[in-house]
């Protein structure tokens, strides 16, 4: 495989294209070596436009939403972070270059300790990982100016919003197993508004809030 190539044409091909135009995220997709926190069993198709299976049933994300995910979350260099669900790091590693810092937790703990090793390597030093479940929030540094919850959800996320500072910005994945969409949350003077970004799919968030039973 010609690896700088698949990456051109991962950018100029999948990315541009799907309405991503901020120079500063397609000079960081183009930079930063996605293929090395792909598992190695699938390196090969570390540029495809496919989401890539992780152990657990968890999976990365297609290339080309993981540039919109960044681009609707409009990253500054003074943002502190909360990723929920660090997969293998490579979203983290993406967050950090353009954040202040990220605090990234994951349930599975070798999902951390591969991640650390991968991020320590690229001398990526301005991100905490930690194996903790943090499907109910993580109000230990909160409160934070973006967060991103990588699983999808059932429920408004109400927790969430509530560890967002003000002018904070949310991202999450709703709906049902077939009918899922990326959403972006902004919190204004404790006003919370919504826009849809783009329809996907992805694993459920292990232990999240779900809705009550309807009881007749």
């Amino acid at each position: 495989m010609n690896k700088e190539k698949a990456r051109f044409n991962m950018v100029e091909q999948q990315i541009r294209p799907w309405q991503v135009s901020d120079p500063a995220i397609l000079n960081l997709m183009a930079t930063l070596p996605r293929e090395f926190f792909v598992p190695e069993a699938y390196r090969s198709m570390a540029f495809a436009d496919l989401a890539i299976p992780l152990p657990h049933k968890q999976q990365m994300f297609v290339p080309r939403e993981e540039a919109r995910l960044l681009q609707s979350l409009e990253l500054t260099a003074n943002d502190t972070i909360l990723e929920v669900g660090t997969g293998t790091g490579f979203l983290t590693a993406l967050l950090a270059s353009l954040g202040k810092k990220v605090f990234s937790l994951d349930l599975f703990p070798e999902f951390i300790t591969e991640a650390e090793k991968k991020l320590k390597q690229m001398s990526i030093t301005n991100v905490e990982l930690e194996a903790a479940d943090a499907a109910q929030g993580w109000p230990h540094h909160a409160p934070y100016d973006v967060i991103v919850v990588t699983a999808s959800i059932e429920m408004p996320p109400k927790t969430f919003l509530k560890q967002l500072a003000n002018g904070g910005r949310l991202f999450t994945i709703e709906g049902e197993q077939d009918s899922m969409v990326a959403c972006r949350y902004l919190k204004t003077n404790d006003k919370v508004s919504k826009s849809y970004l783009f329809e996907t799919h992805s694993p459920r968030l292990r232990n999240a809030e779900k809705p009550k039973a309807f009881v007749f």
